[in-house]
């Protein structure tokens, strides 16, 4: 049974920086879409970032701008964001996310934000002004 828990949220000042974690269980990295997305209050889910085959291709999210950075460890079963000069728009419930795909799949849905079949519970993530 896939089983998705984040941790490393919390509070940092604007410019700050924040990493995230996701440890996975019965999830293989080579097949399966992961990613990290976010819902702030009264704004809709969007995608964060995506990474597929361990981490050899990945997508962001326009906002991003080079900010943040995805990665995997298959060894670990985790996934990790890190996330560098924040700002207060960045403020929300982070979540991760995984569903089994092929590559196809990924080229076609890494922008999607209702697509996959497993979600964490959530990481909150709070940038003050």
């Amino acid at each position: 049974q896939v089983n998705l828990v984040e941790s490393g949220g919390g509070s940092v000042q604007a410019g700050g920086s924040l990493s995230v974690s996701c440890e996975m269980s019965a999830v293989t990295f080579r097949t399966y879409c992961m990613g990290w997305l976010r819902q702030a209050p009264g704004k809709e889910r969007e995608v964060v970032a995506t990474l597929y085959a361990g981490g050899r291709f990945s997508y962001y999210g326009d906002f991003v701008k080079g900010r943040f950075s995805i990665s995997g460890d298959s060894a670990k079963n985790s996934l990790y964001l890190k996330m560098n000069n924040l700002t207060s728009e960045d403020t929300a419930m982070y979540y991760c996310a995984a569903k089994s795909c092929s590559w196809t799949d990924y080229q076609g849905k890494r922008g999607l934000s209702d697509w996959y079949d497993h979600w964490g519970q959530g990481t909150q993530v709070t940038v003050a002004s």
